[in-house]
């Protein structure tokens, strides 16, 4: 039998595996479950396509065979991957940019609409058989035209969700590392300080990828500028927020409700914010439709069969 030369850390959908069993002989996971650090180093393969919940740290790295030339990540985000270790070890890695920008923006147009209309609670409601019937004041929510949505990370995706928050009357604010230029604006009002932008964000959503630099990017001193009684999405990494200070808020009323897709240390979220009615909770779901997680897949065989075969990957990373 020949040796596998691609090692697929997670069950991906079945058009995705089918392609890399036709191409490459490939060691598939059909569990779905996370594999151990002796198992991913265990392979004497020469791709591995893994994932964000995979931990390719400089251990990980360092203990990889020889023969393993390219990692090509399904995801955007490469957080998970110690980069510098990779580039020292001279091992390629790739990533899925592009084709997850509208899945995502419209998680973080549902959240913005669930939160803000308050779906969270009147779903458990009805769902707990408690719900006796429509009220004049009940579950009273934010009305979202004419609130300003503050999107901090202006990339792909914090331009997809500008696109389609205008559509519902939001009036768009963002700060990004540099000013889009005019055409890209499309309007939208540029904060050359994340101060700046905190201060006029009725809907604040975080855009932006976890780096040194965004860790616990909004602690309690910057969730105060907000004004009160305003909405936080999270669609990107969570470690861009101090837990216990948006939970503090939460309960403080000082944030009015939260719409979150992604957590520090998922799947372990903290327990504080399962308690908490004002937080609609999802499971990382921004890039899940079929359509997407397929074309995730497509475009990292893409960059594996480049390096199998002599050639410089499209995403390249390191």
């Amino acid at each position: 039998m020949t040796p596998p030369r691609l090692l697929i850390t997670r069950t991906l959908p079945d058009a995705v595996e089918q392609r890399a069993v036709a191409t490459w002989p490939t060691r598939l996971n059909p569990d779905d479950r996370p594999l151990t650090v002796a198992e991913l180093t265990a392979h004497p393969v020469e791709a591995i396509l893994g994932c964000a919940v995979d931990r390719f740290d400089a251990n990980v790295i360092q203990r990889l065979p020889p023969s393993v030339r390219v990692l090509a990540t399904f995801s955007v985000g490469v957080d998970h991957i110690d980069l510098g270790a990779a580039k020292a070890r001279g091992l390629i890695v790739t990533n899925t940019p592009d084709v997850l920008t509208d899945a995502t923006a419209d998680i973080a147009m549902l959240l913005i609409l669930a939160a803000c209309r308050r779906a969270g609670e009147g779903e458990r409601l009805v769902r707990a058989n408690q719900w006796t019937g429509w009220t004049p004041t009940q579950l009273m929510g934010i009305h979202v035209a004419g609130r300003r949505l503050g999107i901090y990370g202006m990339g792909r995706i914090g331009q997809a969700l500008a696109h389609r928050a205008r559509a519902f009357g939001l009036a768009i604010h963002y700060h990004n590392r540099s000013r889009l230029p005019l055409d890209q604006e499309q309007g939208a009002i540029y904060h050359p300080t994340v101060e700046s932008l905190l201060a006029v964000s009725d809907i604040l959503s975080l855009n932006a990828p976890a780096t040194p630099a965004t860790d616990r990017l909004l602690n309690a001193e910057r969730i105060a500028l907000l004004p009160r009684g305003a909405v936080l999405i999270n669609t990107a990494r969570g470690a861009l927020v101090d837990d216990e200070a948006v939970i503090a808020a939460l309960t403080s009323g000082h944030l009015a409700a939260a719409g979150l897709d992604v957590f520090r240390g998922e799947p372990a979220l903290h327990p504080g914010y399962c308690t908490l009615e004002n937080a609609v909770l999802l499971p990382h779901l921004g890039s899940a439709t079929v359509d997407t997680r397929t074309a995730m897949g497509m475009k990292a065989l893409d960059n594996i069969d480049a390096v199998l075969l002599g050639r410089d990957p499209p995403d390249r990373v390191v």
